[in-house]
């Protein structure tokens, strides 16, 4: 089912103890935002807004580097306004369209959350994911004895909570409840019939200090680390420069190749691609293809850190060995390791680009080539 997400991001998040707002903040080192952006796009959301601040829409493009299919839209004063510029953002999409929407300091969705969600919606007004209350109920009011309270048909309310997109609008457009709670709570007050899926332990609403510290121990518990290597070999040829690891650096001689030649992003390439199970560079892009003849290997690094992303994944950190006689790589080495960061979304220091010659020997040593290896390590869901 074709859908579009709405992720809510615009909070100041001040129960969340000072620092910066809880949907900027890292876990398991990544963004918490992050964390659903990743999950709707392996999802296959058909449109992602993510609703913030103005200082939040410049933070955007750090906080979802290397990712695509999102756009970002003007929050406003309380939640429910920013779901409904939210819902003005997608007017391009269906009116039909279900929106799911979501709010950011949930960072553990999964796809079955997703889909558990959008087949609920298919028989009722809106859906949401809801955990039966299991703990013991007490009301306490200030002056008056301790109340133990009924649990029965009692559920704990989770996002993302889906409905049509001119159903949503419309509910919004009627409601004069005061503040909503949620979402599906303004569709239920015009009439409609909310369903409930399954919902996730896991998704966990991050409010409190203590909060961060529990999703870093789930975020570990839940994920794997795996580790890829790449080796790529280009022999030399007439030319005036070589790229290297996406640095152009002037030579007497090039790499020939289909593409640039750059051995060190096809080598950092495949090491992705090998991490994640996902083949070679030759299967994304095959040299035997025209289009890919001269291009520069700076998407094919790209393709592979979006497909790491997909899987809701992320890139620790890379190394990349270049193996010549000349040119001296020493001089360029910090500005291709800003570059490699640049491309993959990552802090300099988890980029390391190092250089060796192998004394005089084998084909690199005669002059014939140059030779590039990578290790990368990736963290996935489990």
């Amino acid at each position: 089912m074709t859908f579009s997400a709405v992720i809510v991001a615009a909070g100041s998040g001040t129960r969340a103890g000072p620092g910066q707002a809880k949907q900027w903040r890292p876990v398991a080192g990544k963004a918490v935002l992050r964390w659903s952006v990743e999950a709707f796009l392996a999802a296959d959301a058909a449109d992602i807004v993510i609703v913030t601040t103005e200082d939040g829409e410049k933070a955007l493009t750090e906080v979802l580097a290397g990712l695509s299919g999102w756009r970002a839209a003007r929050g406003g004063a309380t939640r429910a306004l920013s779901v409904q510029s939210g819902l003005a953002a997608l007017a391009h999409r269906p009116e039909n369209e279900p929106v799911l929407i979501h709010d950011a300091a949930r960072p553990f969705l999964s796809g079955a959350t997703i889909q558990g969600v959008l087949r609920a919606l298919e028989s009722a007004d809106a859906a949401l994911p809801a955990l039966p209350v299991a703990d013991t109920l007490k009301r306490a009011k200030p002056g008056a004895d301790l109340l133990t309270m009924s649990r029965e048909h009692l559920w704990r309310a989770q996002t993302p909570q889906a409905a049509q997109r001119k159903t949503l609008i419309d509910a919004h457009a009627r409601w004069s409840g005061g503040e909503p709670t949620d979402d599906v709570q303004v569709v239920e007050a015009a009439g409609g019939r909310v369903a409930i899926a399954p919902g996730d332990p896991l998704l966990m609403k991050l409010t409190y200090p203590e909060d961060f510290a529990m999703a870093e121990r789930l975020a570990g518990a839940a994920r794997i680390t795996r580790v890829g290597q790449g080796f790529d070999a280009h022999r030399w040829g007439p030319g005036e420069e070589v790229w290297l690891c996406g640095v152009a650096i002037k030579h007497d001689e090039t790499l020939i190749g289909h593409s640039d030649a750059d051995a060190g992003l096809h080598a950092l390439t495949d090491a992705i691609l090998g991490a994640i199970g996902e083949g070679d560079i030759g299967d994304h892009f095959p040299p035997t293809d025209p289009k890919w003849k001269g291009a520069a290997s700076d998407q094919f690094l790209k393709h592979a850190a979006e497909l790491v992303a997909a899987k809701g994944g992320a890139i620790i950190n890379v190394d990349v060995t270049l193996i010549c006689e000349r040119p001296k790589i020493k001089p360029h080495r910090q500005a291709m390791r800003e570059r490699l960061a640049e491309i993959l979304g990552l802090p300099v220091d988890r980029v390391s680009v190092k250089a060796t010659t192998t004394e005089k020997m084998g084909f690199t040593g005669r002059g014939e080539g140059l030779a590039a290896s990578a290790v990368v390590a990736v963290e996935t869901p489990a």
